[in-house]
């Protein structure tokens, strides 16, 4: 009789090491997935960027998606003229190329992205935002 109790005890413990194997699975597969989403977001963000400031010229977009740093750094009358010269220089040839870099500050959290179309994002807590804005004109070659 005391052999067969062991072999329950020992069936319940293999259990509970299964579910407990499960549930950290099911969690890292959640955190890579989510990285794989935020990740792809940011990309989509970028290039919807590049496209409502560059080619659309959209100033309703620039000042919705500007984060709090940004709007001070960048003044209104500063966001019009940079409207403004991406009017003037007319509409990029398509499609836009664009360096694109994203990178984790903690391995699954606090995302930034970097894109050259010289653009910077990040991801504060709820939406993506615009941090900084550089516009660098280059001659046509």
């Amino acid at each position: 009789m005391k052999t067969n109790t062991n072999w329950k005890l020992s069936g319940e413990g293999l259990v509970v090491v299964i579910i407990l194997l499960a549930l950290i699975g099911g969690g890292l597969w959640y955190l890579y997935s989510t990285k794989a989403a935020t990740d792809r977001e940011a990309r989509e963000f970028a290039r919807e960027t590049v496209k409502r400031l560059m080619v659309d010229h959209d100033r309703q977009y620039l000042e919705t998606r500007l984060g709090p740093q940004a709007k001070l750094d960048l003044p209104p009358s500063q966001r019009d003229y940079m409207i403004q010269r991406f009017t003037q220089f007319g509409v990029p040839s398509q499609p836009i190329q664009i360096d694109e870099s994203v990178t984790f500050e903690s391995y699954f959290f606090e995302p930034r992205g970097i894109f050259t179309a010289h653009l910077a994002t990040s991801h504060p807590v709820s939406r993506w935002q615009i941090d900084n804005v550089t516009f660098t004109a280059q001659p046509a070659r």
